[in-house]
This record gives structure tokens, sequence and C-alpha cells, in this order.
């Protein structure tokens, strides 16, 4: 699995057509553009990483393998 923090993983998500629809504290909501039910909830914590099973819940939500993510984060 790979580690990254909230902002990267926004950054990740939003090359795949993901859109920041609204931010509420320390999490980030994020739509994909053509496919709304397409969503993912990202914690933004400053430095830390987001943790692998957050990771994982975030990935499946977005419809995202863990090798496309990896490939992203490039």
């Amino acid at each position: 699995m790979p580690q990254a923090t909230g902002s990267r993983t926004i950054q990740a998500l939003q090359k795949t057509g993901f859109i920041l629809r609204r931010q509420k504290g320390s999490h980030a909501v994020l739509v994909h553009s053509q496919d709304l039910s397409r969503r993912a909830i990202v914690p933004v914590h400053g430095s830390k990483t987001v943790k692998p099973g957050t990771l994982r819940s975030i990935l499946k939500g977005a419809g995202i393998s863990i090798e496309e993510f990896k490939e992203l984060l490039k």
C-alpha cells in the first residue's frame, strides 16, 4: 500500500477527474465530474499520511485500484 498525505491523495484523485466539492474542518469531499456516484472523503491532517485502511476505503469509493493510484502519485 502506498503512503500519501491527504493533500497528495487529493491531487492524485483530481488527475482522474475528481473535483473538490467541499471541505469542512479536516475532511475534503471529492466527487467525479462524470459520475457523481463516485465519491471520496479524504482526511487532511497536515503532513500526516493517510492510514492504509482509510486509503483503501477512499480508493474503493473512488473506483480506483491501488496500482492505478501508485501511478497517479508519480
